[in-house]
């Protein structure tokens, strides 16, 4: 059986509840955090949020960072702002690294076959032909 769906933890599966259960906090605080743009849940067709692992652990430490160490709201939205822009330049990064090893190996690989093209020259400059031909494949050719 081939599975259509992957489950990941951004996939929107937890209802509000579920989500409030999970994370420690009061629906209707979720409900708040939503309204602020401190966790965006997917929708459902019917607008009903859905929450992803990923947004539990968001919303765990908005708790964290309200509770333990004395963050306001705005100031938490600005964390998390800056942690979500780190984790793309992150990214960005070893794209970069990725794509820098990728054209290091290009970059031999065309100074080995300029190398070749460079040893040809100079042989044909000694009198060697650039492709060597057999003195007899000629005549093969027209007998056959």
């Amino acid at each position: 059986m081939s599975q259509d769906f992957e489950l990941t933890d951004d996939t929107p599966v937890y209802v509000i509840s579920v989500a409030a259960q999970l994370s420690g906090l009061h629906p209707q605080t979720l409900r708040a955090y939503d309204r602020m743009g401190l966790v965006s849940p997917g929708r459902t067709a019917g607008k009903g949020r859905r929450y992803s692992l990923r947004d539990i652990l968001i919303l765990r430490e908005v708790q964290r960072l309200s509770q333990e160490d004395g963050v306001n709201l705005s100031g938490i939205k600005r964390i998390l702002e800056l942690e979500s822009e780190w984790q793309r330049s992150r990214m960005m990064l070893a794209e970069m690294h990725a794509e820098l090893s990728q054209l290091r190996a290009e970059l031999e690989s065309t100074r080995a076959v300029a190398a070749r093209l460079a040893a040809l020259l100079r042989d044909r400059a000694e009198g060697g032909a650039l492709v060597p031909v057999r003195p007899d494949a000629g005549r093969r050719a027209s007998t056959d």
